[in-house]
């Protein structure tokens, strides 16, 4: 018998991948010579941006079986995020995505997840459901949505936890993994129900929600079933509702892009901070805003997560 895994703070669930950075900005992919190598994956970055912030992390995805998941077990621990529960799949190998950087604000994704990612093949009956439960934040991806077996796994991760403590539904969405937006929205909708949080930028929102104004899309978050609805606005800053009333508005934090790609996984993983730490809605936001600032102006995603101090002074700046 095994023995039962710890309590961490936080548990995440879904993708992990390869990243390829080109280490020349602004030159079409086709001409690239050099790229850098990252641990990638919105749920393995968001678990990394809550480690380098001193929470005790893990997550729940898949690799293939080759020497790319080698690397991604190596990397996480590397960034202190327990990989208990990342395991190889022989059929497919571990995805890589690479990305054109065009600053400020041009960041071209190529996924290469076929014929079928590993994080997609998740069973429900391998997960750790008490562990699930236990941790003090739980997150999924819309990502993890998109085909089964990880449709089915995801959802019943979220219904074994049954709102026991903050549930986040990152909504995600990534077109390129799905056939069509209205196949996505009734698993948005369910996945809603058993959420408290709901973190997402305004395409994001409109597919599980329908609207695109922010304020409606924080409405209809909050009416799907969450506590609260985070929405991403850009260059306008984060809209956050709460269900008590509590609403806080940041604006983004100026700094000079050179990779815009990593900002919102920063953003997660400082959110889920500041709600373990039991801070304000405001100040929650804007610290995690901050985060996702300072990924924005370095290369990497994962490798770029920000430490405490790195984010205080950041703020202090103002």
């Amino acid at each position: 018998m095994t023995d039962p895994a710890p309590s961490f703070d936080l548990i995440t669930m879904g993708r992990i991948g390869v990243d390829l950075y080109p280490l020349q900005t602004g030159v079409p992919l086709a001409r690239v010579e050099t790229f850098g190598k990252f641990l990638g994956g919105s749920a393995a970055n968001v678990a990394v941006a809550a480690a380098r912030l001193g929470r005790s992390a893990a997550v729940i995805t898949r690799t293939g079986d080759d020497p790319f998941g080698t690397y991604l077990h190596e990397a996480l621990k590397d960034f202190g995020v327990d990989d208990r529960w990342v395991t190889p799949v022989a059929a497919y190998p571990t995805p890589l995505t690479f990305c054109e950087i065009f600053p400020p604000d041009d960041f071209p994704l190529y996924f290469y997840r076929r014929p079928k990612a590993p994080d997609l093949e998740i069973h429900a009956d391998e997960l750790d459901l008490p562990a699930v439960r236990g941790a003090r934040i739980f997150w999924v991806t819309g990502t993890g949505l998109s085909e089964e077996p990880s449709r089915s796994a995801t959802l019943a991760a979220l219904r074994a936890r049954d709102k026991a403590g903050p549930t986040v539904f990152d909504l995600d969405w990534r077109p390129m993994f799905w056939r069509d937006p209205d196949e996505a929205r009734p698993h948005y909708r369910e996945a809603l129900r058993h959420a408290t949080v709901a973190v997402g930028n305004l395409d994001e929102c409109e597919i599980a929600t329908g609207v695109r104004d922010p304020r409606e899309c924080a409405e209809a978050l909050l009416a799907a079933g969450v506590e609260l609805a985070v929405v991403k606005q850009g260059p306008r800053g984060v809209l956050a509702a709460h269900r008590d009333g509590t609403r806080a508005e940041v604006p983004p934090v100026p700094v000079e892009v050179v990779n815009g790609l990593g900002a919102g996984d920063a953003f997660g993983g400082s959110l889920c901070h500041g709600l373990l730490a039991g801070w304000d809605l405001g100040t929650t936001v804007r610290y995690a805003n901050a985060a996702g600032a300072l990924v924005a102006s370095r290369l990497a995603c994962s490798s770029a997560m920000p430490t405490a101090s790195e984010v205080a002074g950041l703020l202090a700046r103002g």
